[in-house]
């Protein structure tokens, strides 16, 4: 039952002074004077992360009309202009003193990109709902109540009706926020029709105040971007009229010019394209195929299970890259090992950057051909696969060089930056290639290129808080998660435990991983890291353990006495073949984004040059976003009350989170 302000502002004067734990009781629904505030989590200690806490305005309190909000491209426009607003307005409350977060009011700020998110939902029929946090006065750990009732009573309510109502804002700020959003999403969606890969308007500003800052270079310093008259296309709007800008074409696309010349700040804006942008930010009409993945060398990054084949062979001593693992990758196998994972996961456009690419993965010129036989080198550069990526594998590149001219041969268009200005240097490019050939061989075979399509399984990742699960017996030889349901056995075993669930004998239901489901006994319970070797339920599966794996130690015996295969086996696998999966970096970056709570809020700008292995060291949401709702065939990220993503990922469907929190499939 719904409780008033008065019953809240009587709770509250009785337990001033009280434990801190006393604010538990305020706990739950309250219907205030000009909004219901619902209090969801309430923090322990003063110290402890702040308490959870949403508002919700009825349509009729809103005020906005059913133009702003007719489409979903409109409302998370509209959604975003909320939140920002609604944080700036929080981080000018005075905190008035107090211990730990006393008085301190956050929502997460999406900064530069409009993305759908849960810090602010905005209806079909018009109702707001915000998420945010708030700490809870205390003195020591005493509750002070007094301030607690100015704050939840008097303070809230005056922020929630100066930044989410209509009447907030200037009608032509909403009009102009809500139109930017369908624009971009109207332009994206027409790349494909044209045969584009990737459009920059004419008159975006693309530079950045710097590399930690998101924000646009001041218009003074910067030079508008024009397209070259080769490369011009016009695209149409919804609200606004057409647009002129350089369209790229699907192929291989080279960036050109000199040191300082703008070459880096074009793919990075490409980059970002997969987002669409603020009203002012320089980027709103810039848009990119949403499949989209900058790839870069990453020397230490793990990769496991990968088919790097087509760029690597045999390694000395026999090692077969079919089905690539290592906890230390170089440079060159990291970077195969980016660009086969894209592919896995659908993109149709790869972004690489030189500066960050391994030279020795990129190039092999006639001298070091000459040099070391053919026999002597495993790698086959990129140079000679970029052709057979688009041809056969459907994904174009494009490439910013600077140091080798080689690829001038495999181009289909080369655009030159001269002071942030592009040109079609294309016929000037082929005239230099045909003058001066540079007499390489080329060393690519006719491959195939992976076909399967590898993505989370919901049923193994669960977002679960509270203790930290230890992992039994010995780590993961072979680390990540296996396929989805359609590589699923079906077996009885084939499921994993949720918090509370229990099975028809009443234990907690057993995982089967295709060869590291929990054995009798062993508990599924929602953890942060993977849970090691078990023995498999799983009738269709045979376990084995490999040469010079190590056995795992029984729950009570010694760790250095190895276990017989039908009771304890080191590592189990499908006989017939090992599943691709994906690493254990990429699987903590998705468990393990509540830990950016306080991070997230000075985020201005996803980490797209991030591949999937280096996610652990820093995962981002708005990139594990993208990456799970373009690359995963569908997902739903529930926010908590700061909009840290939760991940619920489900398969072929589209899902989403109504507004009573409850996951719902989309017709």
């Amino acid at each position: 039952m719904t409780r008033t302000e008065d019953d809240l502002r009587r709770i509250l004067r009785r337990i001033d002074r009280r434990g801190y734990p006393a604010y538990r009781e305020i706990g739950g629904g309250w219907r205030l004077t000009s909004c219901s505030l619902e209090v969801r989590r309430v923090q322990g200690d003063p110290f402890a992360a702040p308490t959870r806490v949403a508002v919700r305005l009825d349509p009729a309190r809103t005020g906005y009309d059913a133009a702003t909000i007719a489409t979903p491209s409109r409302r998370v426009g509209l959604s975003c202009l909320l939140a920002r607003t609604f944080a700036a307005g929080a981080r000018r409350i005075p905190r008035g003193g107090g211990s730990g977060r006393s008085g301190e009011v956050a929502m997460a700020d999406p900064g530069q990109v409009v993305l759908p998110n849960t810090a602010v939902l905005v209806g079909a029929d018009g109702s707001v709902e915000a998420r945010f946090t708030v700490g809870l006065p205390a003195a020591g750990r005493r509750v002070l109540g007094r301030q607690a009732e100015r704050l939840l009573t008097e303070t809230l309510p005056a922020l929630v009706d100066s930044t989410l109502p209509a009447h907030a804002h200037p009608p032509a700020d909403v009009t102009l926020h809500v139109e930017v959003n369908e624009d971009a999403d109207a332009l994206r969606a027409r790349l494909d029709r044209h045969g584009l890969v990737a459009f920059i308007a004419d008159g975006s500003l693309l530079p950045r105040r710097s590399g930690i800052d998101d924000r646009p270079l001041d218009g003074g310093r910067a030079t508008l971007f024009g397209s070259p008259a080769g490369l011009r296309v016009t695209l149409d709007r919804p609200n606004s009229p057409p647009v002129a800008g350089m369209g790229i074409p699907r192929g291989v696309t080279l960036l050109v010019g000199g040191g300082y010349h703008g070459k880096s700040t074009v793919l990075d804006a490409i980059a970002r394209g997969v987002y669409n942008h603020r009203p002012g930010d320089g980027r709103e009409r810039v848009v990119t195929d949403p499949t989209a993945m900058k790839v870069q060398a990453e020397d230490g990054r793990s990769v496991a299970g990968v088919d790097i084949s087509p760029f690597i062979g045999p390694l000395p001593g026999g090692q077969d890259t079919g089905a690539f693992s290592t906890p230390n990758a170089s440079g060159s196998t990291s970077q195969a090992a980016a660009i086969i994972e894209a592919l896995e996961a659908g993109s149709r456009l790869l972004l690489i950057d030189e500066d960050t690419a391994a030279t020795n993965f990129m190039i092999r010129d006639r001298r070091m051909q000459a040099l070391v036989r053919g026999d002597d080198e495993p790698i086959t550069p990129f140079i000679d696969r970029v052709r057979s990526l688009h041809d056969d594998a459907g994904a174009s590149t494009v490439l910013v060089i600077g140091g080798s001219g080689d690829y001038l041969d495999v181009a289909d268009r080369v655009i030159g930056m001269t002071g942030y200005r592009p040109a079609d240097l294309t016929p000037a490019a082929r005239e230099v290639a045909a003058a001066h050939p540079t007499g390489r061989s080329v060393q690519a075979a006719p491959i195939r290129w992976p076909s399967r399509h590898r993505f989370p399984d919901p049923r193994s990742i669960s977002a679960r808080r509270g203790r930290r699960e230890r992992d039994q017996g010995q780590k993961p030889h072979h680390r990540g998660l296996r396929p989805g349901a359609d590589r699923a056995c079906g077996c009885a075993a084939d499921r994993v435990a949720l918090p509370g669930s229990r099975d028809r004998a009443g234990d907690p239901p057993r995982a089967c991983l295709h060869g590291r489901g929990n054995g009798p006994g062993g508990r599924t319970r929602g953890a942060r890291r993977l849970p090691g070797p078990r023995r498999t339920g799983c009738p269709r599966y045979r376990t084995h353990r490999r040469s010079g794996d190590p056995a795992s130690p029984g729950r009570g015996g010694s760790s250095g006495k190895a276990q017989e295969p039908e009771n304890r086996v080191g590592l189990e696998q499908p006989v017939d073949r090992i599943p691709p999966v994906f690493d254990r970096g990429f699987v903590r970056g998705l468990l393990e984004v509540s830990r950016l709570r306080q991070q997230f809020a000075q985020t201005q700008l996803p980490l797209r040059e991030r591949s999937l292995g280096n996610l652990a060291r820093e995962p981002d949401p708005l990139f594990l976003r993208h990456l799970v709702e373009h690359h995963y065939r569908g997902a739903v990220a529930q926010q908590d009350a700061l909009g840290v993503y939760d991940y619920r990922v489900f398969q072929r469907a589209s899902w989403d989170v109504s507004t009573d929190h409850t996951i719902h499939k989309v017709t």
